[in-house]
Formats: structure tokens, sequence, C-alpha cells
């Protein structure tokens, strides 16, 4: 009986070797582009830089217009003549920043299982397509409703990030998932600060470079559409370049029965450790809304992203108001030196430094200590208008290095829980998921941080907090949540992080 039983089995175990290659659940059928995958992870177990780049490129396409217009943004609804007074400029440029993360709020779920039934490749190339449309229509706003209606199409259409995530999960071995998650932070970061380097230094290009643009001339008429162009010719290219890229998504059925007979040899026959993401995803599958594991660190990662998102529309913002007013009156060239320095740095940290702290400290201890250490440096930050040149530029370009940095390991680490907690066949709806939560959250920060920055800037002899400092103590306040959110029992994590 014995026997007989291992021979009826001999078939099965050959199809758990072939779906297990490599660390995870795959199958081997012709044809299949996630199978060709799967093989490529399992004949070469090296970093797939190839794939990598793709991860790349993506990305940074989908940030650069989302935070590119912030040092100009000022300047456009000051021209735009929509704010009866100065102090009023903040509250009309936070709902701008904010239609974007709300047309993304009403799509990124729809995006995610789009990706999850025909493919992660059409939906990230459609979602690319938008940002050159819309980028570049946003640059050629005439008015404040134009700028607005471009930035909600931009966002609604755009379903990169979710999409993206899954695939760079699913391009490498588990071995190397930190430094795939920690590639689209660290394009996700770097493109928020190349894109306001961008608006910083190519805005206004008639009144910056008045040997090369003339005020007659097309960009002198349009004077914020040149770094919307250099974006939306950048994400041209890497349209093209996508054509190319190859997709992930299983494209087959397995009989369900089957797919139950190998799921409990596997429970037998696979070392949980190995095997966690897949047999602790098996309960949940049903629902994402019942995997705790995952739905904790989406909470967690929308309280992180409505703290960034803010602490990005408050920075320009401040640093590009008048010192009366309590901010350093700097010009939109300097506010993009700074966000630029600070994007060469995240390059460096993301791809030499974070993987190693991961390693020692894990995704849930990094992320304490990096919202821990934010802290302090957020109350620096309205003291600095103290400082004069050159120490001002100096202890800026630090603090803002410094304080980006944590902000990249922070997200960086819920990227890792969130991937880590649902099988392949629901990433993509699981990013979506998170998506939907981010978008939401950094649609409201930006009109928030705009209405709280315009009241602060009209108490500046106010007892508690006078002025801009009660802007940076209500985000210590919110960094402060999200440092409380990732202890138990609140956060639940996959059973390979409960050492964490």
């Amino acid at each position: 009986m014995a026997e007989e039983e291992g021979q009826s089995a001999a078939p099965l175990l050959e199809e758990i070797k072939k779906r297990t290659a490599g660390g995870r659940r795959t199958y081997a059928v012709e044809g299949c582009p996630g199978c060709a995958v799967d093989r490529r992870k399992a004949a070469n177990p090296g970093i797939p830089y190839g794939s990598f780049i793709y991860v790349w490129i993506v990305t940074l396409c989908t940030a650069l217009p989302i935070s590119s217009l912030f040092p100009f943004l000022y300047f456009m609804i000051r021209d735009l003549n929509v704010a009866k007074r100065t102090e009023d400029i903040g509250f009309y440029a936070g709902f701008v920043g904010a239609s974007f993360m709300f047309g993304r709020c009403l799509t990124s779920t729809a995006w995610g299982i789009a990706a999850d039934r025909i493919g992660r490749k059409p939906v990230v190339m459609f979602g690319i397509f938008s940002v050159v449309v819309f980028n570049t229509l946003f640059g050629l706003s005439v008015s404040y409703w134009m700028a607005i209606a471009t930035r909600f199409l931009l966002g609604a259409l755009n379903g990169l990030l979710g999409p993206i995530k899954a695939y760079a999960i699913e391009v490498c071995r588990p071995e190397h998932e930190a430094l795939a998650l920690s590639l689209v932070s660290t394009a996700w970061g770097i493109g928020l600060i190349i894109g306001p380097a961008l608006g910083g230094y190519l805005a206004l290009p008639a009144e910056n470079f008045p040997n090369i643009f003339s005020p007659d001339s097309f960009f002198g008429r349009f004077p914020y559409f040149l770094p919307c162009l250099c974006t939306s010719v950048f994400a041209a290219a890497v349209l093209v370049s996508c054509i190319w890229m190859p997709e992930t998504l299983h494209k087959h059925k397995v009989s369900e029965n089957e797919n139950q007979i190998v799921e409990a040899l596997e429970a037998h026959l696979i070392d949980p450790k190995e095997n966690v993401q897949e047999s602790g995803s098996l309960d949940t599958k049903k629902s994402l809304f019942k995997n705790w594991p995952l739905m904790s660190s989406i909470i967690v990662y929308c309280i992180f992203s409505f703290h960034d998102m803010a602490y990005t529309e408050v920075f320009s913002l401040w640093a590009e108001s008048d010192k009366k007013y309590g901010g350093l009156s700097l010009s939109s060239e300097d506010v993009g030196q700074v966000l630029a320095v600070t994007g060469a740095s995240l390059l460096v940290y993301q791809l030499f430094l974070y993987p190693r702290i991961n390693k020692v400290l894990g995704p849930i201890n990094s992320s304490r200590i990096a919202a821990i250490l934010c802290i302090p440096i957020l109350f620096a930050y309205p003291y600095m208008t103290y400082l004069s040149e050159p120490g001002l530029s100096i202890i800026l370009n630090i603090a803002s290095v410094i304080k980006n940095n944590l902000s990249v390991t922070i997200i960086t680490g819920t990227f890792i829980l969130q991937n880590n907690a649902v099988p392949q066949d629901q990433r993509g709806a699981a990013n979506g998921l998170s998506m939907t939560g981010m978008s939401f959250f950094k649609a409201v920060a930006p009109a928030g941080a705009g209405i709280v920055f315009s009241w602060a800037q009209k108490r500046q002899h106010g007892f508690f907090f006078p002025g801009d400092q009660m802007v940076f103590f209500l985000l210590n306040v919110i960094e402060l949540l999200g440092l409380i959110l990732t202890f138990k029992p609140f956060l639940a994590v996959p059973e390979q992080y409960n050492r964490n």
C-alpha cells in the first residue's frame, strides 16, 4: 500500500519541484511569461540587473510628475491670480497638490486588480502614457481649474506604483527582495527629489535664463511648461523601452483539486520558514481585508505617506516664504539645489547602505529607529531662520539629506511587509489597495498642509509654537503616531519577521 501511494505521489512530487524552484512557488508551463521568468530565476541565482533597471525607470517615471510642481507651485498660484492675499497662496496650492492623489485614490485598486488579470506590463505602459499626456497639459495650464483637472486625470490614469512593486518582487529570488523593494523606494525618493530640482531650476526660464528665453517666446508665455516637458520626454523614452519589458504574471490555470493536493504535500515536504509567504497567505486568500498582516502594514504605510507628502509640501512653501513670515526667503533655484543634493544622497544610501541595514535590523526595527530620529530633526527646522549664509545652506542640506533618507527607510520597510503578506496572484490587488489608501492620505496631506501653513503664518506671535513652529510640531505628532503603530498589538507581520 505504501509503495502504491509512493508511486501515485511521484508525479505530484515532480510538480512540487517545478512549482517551488528558486524558493517560491512557480509553474513550468511553456508559453507562460511568468513561468519563463521563474525558470530564469531558478537558473540564475544572481541579481537580475536588467529587470531591476525597468523597476528603477518606471518608478522614477511615476514619481517625477508628483513632486516637480512643488518648487514653482507657490509662484504658479500667484500668477494664476486665484489668491486674493499672499497669505492665501498656500491654501490654493494645497488643493492642486491634492488633486493628483485624490484621482489616484479613486482608481488604484482597480488598476491593481487589472494588473492581476491582464498583466503588469500593459497596466504599466498605459500609466506611463498618461504621464506623457497629462503632465504636458499641466505645464500648459492657463487657469487654476485647468491645473487641478489635469493633475486629477494624471493621478486617476496613473496605475504604475502598485504593479511595479509587485513586479519588483516577482523578477528576483527571495534573497534579493530587500534590494528590489529598496530600488522602488529609492527611485521613488529620488523622483520626489529630482522632480522638485527640475521644477526649481527650469521654471520661469525667461526670468532665470533671459539670454536663452525671451518673455515673448513660447516658454516665456508658459513659464512652468519646461520642467513638465522634460519629465514628459523622459516618460516617452521609458514607454518605448517598456516594449521589451518581460511580463511576470502567470497566464494559465491549474486545476483546483490538483492545486490543493500539491499545497498539502508542500506543507509536509517544504521547510515552512522558506514557504511562509505561501502558507501564511492561504487562509486569507479570499479576502485581503481579513489579512491583518497586510492591512496593518498598509495603515502604517498610509500614516507615514501622509507625513512625507505633508513634509514635501511644507518644505518648499516654508523655504520660499518671506522671513517675516518665518520662512527662509529662498528662490525656487535654491530649493531645487537642496533637493538635488538630497536626491544624490538617496541613491548612495539605498543602493549601498539600506540593504545592509535591513539585513542587520530587519524592516521593522530599521523603520522604528528612523522614525525616532526624524522627530528631533523636524523640531530643528524652524530655528534655521536664525542662521545666515553659508551656515544656513550647509545645515539645511544636511537636515534634508538625513530626513529624506530616514523617510525612505520607513517606506521601504512597509513595502517589504506588504509584499510578503500575500501570494503572487493577490500581489497586484494588494498593492493597488495599498495605493488607494496611501493616495487618499496623500490627497489630504497637501491640502491640509497648505491650510495649516497659511494659518500658521498668520499667528507669528502665538503663545504655543508660534508661526511655522506649529507646522513642524504637527508633522512630529504624525511621525509619533506612525512610530506607535509599528509596535504590537497593532502591527501584525509575516512569521519570518516575528523576531523583530
